[in-house]
């Protein structure tokens, strides 16, 4: 196999390449980027980002060609921050001979809290809120297991509709939920978090609910507008206090 050449993406799976299993991928883009999982692979692979082909008895075997995909998905996250759906335009665009929109500077330094806080923003807008997931399609989604989701119920970090479904939100958070999780941070460490997000939530509701009472459509309709900014600016303030934090610690 040549090497990875992360600058460089390709199309799908060509006839004859030599097919790698998920732990010599691993290997090959270690090299490039440390800090790589196969949880991380497998996210990809799931968001639909890379297709292996699967043995008989279901073991991912992966071409010369996905590994570049793979690395060119990895570069774009770790050099530009490109959101997923973004980096899938791009290989989209590549495979039909088009070139790829134009690329953001690189960036010398990772994000701060803030930055990372605006990317999760962004984030969230491109999952559907009414979207409903079946519990199998949630713990595909966010590259969990059956323990751990229910541990997560268990301290309502994440918790499913009336009908038992989850919503675009609680994909967000149980995504969130499983990448801390990979840092070590358990579900006990969390509740902090979530206490402090119940706060926020009553101090947003004290300034909508009189909007929300009211008997005109309209006002009504800029009680959900006003809670969503209200939202958005409670998560940019906290982010901005660990960022502050973090420096008078640095």
């Amino acid at each position: 196999m040549q090497p990875v050449r992360p600058d460089r993406p390709v199309g799908r799976r060509r006839g004859g390449d030599e097919l790698l299993s998920i732990g010599a991928v691993l290997a090959f883009l270690r090299d490039d980027f440390p800090e790589v999982t196969i949880s991380k692979i497998r996210f990809l692979e799931a968001e639909g980002l890379v297709e292996p082909e699967r043995t008989p008895s279901g073991y991912r075997k992966f071409s010369p060609a996905d590994v570049e995909r793979l690395a060119y998905v990895l570069r774009m996250q770790r050099d530009h921050y490109l959101p997923l759906r973004v980096i899938r335009e791009h290989l989209d665009a590549i495979e039909r001979g088009e070139a790829p929109p134009a690329l953001p500077p690189a960036a010398d330094n990772r994000p701060g809290p803030l930055e990372e806080a605006d990317r999760e923003l962004v984030a969230s807008a491109d999952v559907p809120s009414r979207v409903r997931l079946g519990r199998a399609e949630l713990l595909a989604a966010a590259e969990a297991g059956e323990r751990e989701l229910t541990e997560w119920e268990s301290y309502g970090l994440v918790a499913p509709g009336p009908d038992g479904g989850y919503d675009g939100e609680a994909l967000q958070v149980a995504r969130l939920v499983a990448e801390l999780g990979r840092y070590g941070l358990e579900p006990r460490h969390l509740r902090a978090m979530k206490a402090a997000a119940d706060r926020e939530i009553a101090l947003v509701e004290q300034v909508v609910a009189p909007l929300r009472r009211h008997r005109n459509p309209q006002t009504r309709a800029h009680a959900e507008a006003t809670a969503r900014e209200l939202a958005t600016l409670s998560v940019r303030l906290h982010a901005a206090m660990v960022q502050a934090g973090l420096r008078t610690r640095a």
